[in-house]
């Protein structure tokens, strides 16, 4: 007998939908005895709740949803699998070249800006790397918030890159946004790489996490783990799913890189 899994994706992207159809057919065709179900929510604070009262069985969780749904079960959950792309991450501080700023000390006392209030990568990491840099949160610097897609944790990166353009204007001295991003504006000519440098980075961590309730079984989540390590980045119908979701591979989800927000979801009080 088929066991079929609820599991939550927030759509932060129209394309998310087409996406978890994709993956669910792409498990349905692989003959297990394990279907999906995608159940799409708005934002994670909801996906959460869902979680929370069994109304979805995994959830596809930001850190900061992972860490709420480890608070607010106290601890009773789960992990699954996580992206290859998700691991090893890290947040860089922009300023603009000869501006004067050129250290994280440099900061103190000034305008810096941040990606959205939920946003792991572009406010509370960058909040907790401040803090280990000896500079306290509403005290040692004046926080500017770009809230662009509240409730998505960042996902969208509208705030993020609204961050970086400011300091681009001159209008911040300096601003957060994860490498990855940063990398790719000024690659693509986004935001004017000859003008911005990089003036420090965070610590590590890692990004997305399959989240369930301690009422799935383990051999359930183990089925699900195992069907979506088979996709292959060498097969053309695999390839398009994984592109679409930003990875080559599925690996084993692991907690020992989710320190930084941790800390910083605790210095902030954030779900208090």
């Amino acid at each position: 007998m088929t066991k079929t899994l609820k599991v939550g994706a927030v759509i932060y992207d129209p394309k998310v939908t087409v996406i978890w159809d994709m993956i669910r057919q792409f498990i349905e065709d692989q003959g297990h005895d394990i279907s999906i179900e995608p159940v799409f929510f708005d934002d994670y604070r909801n996906q959460v709740k869902a979680l929370m009262n069994k109304e979805i069985d995994i959830a596809w969780n930001s850190p900061l949803a992972n860490r709420e749904a480890e608070i607010r079960m106290e601890g009773k959950v789960k992990y699954g699998l996580m992206r290859d792309t998700d691991r090893d991450l890290h947040t860089v501080l922009v300023a603009k070249k000869d501006s004067g700023i050129q250290s994280v000390e440099d900061v103190r006392g000034k305008k810096v800006a941040f990606g959205a209030i939920d946003s792991p990568q572009a406010r509370l990491i960058p909040i907790q790397y401040l803090r280990e840099n000896g500079m306290e949160f509403g005290k040692d610097y004046e926080e500017v918030r770009y809230d662009i897609g509240v409730g998505l944790d960042g996902d969208h990166t509208g705030g993020e890159l609204d961050a970086i353009k400011s300091v681009e204007a001159g209008e911040n001295v300096a601003g957060f946004a994860i490498e990855g991003n940063y990398k790719a504006w000024t690659a693509d000519g986004t935001v004017d790489g000859n003008q911005l440098e990089v003036i420090g980075k965070t610590n590590g961590f890692d990004h997305c996490i399959f989240t369930a309730h301690e009422g799935v079984a383990d051999e359930d989540i183990e089925a699900f783990n195992a069907v979506l390590k088979t996709m292959d980045y060498s097969k053309k119908r695999d390839k398009e799913i994984l592109d679409l979701e930003g990875l080559k591979k599925w690996v084993d989800g692991r907690t020992t890189n989710f320190t930084e927000i941790r800390k910083a979801v605790d210095y902030m009080n954030f779900f208090e």
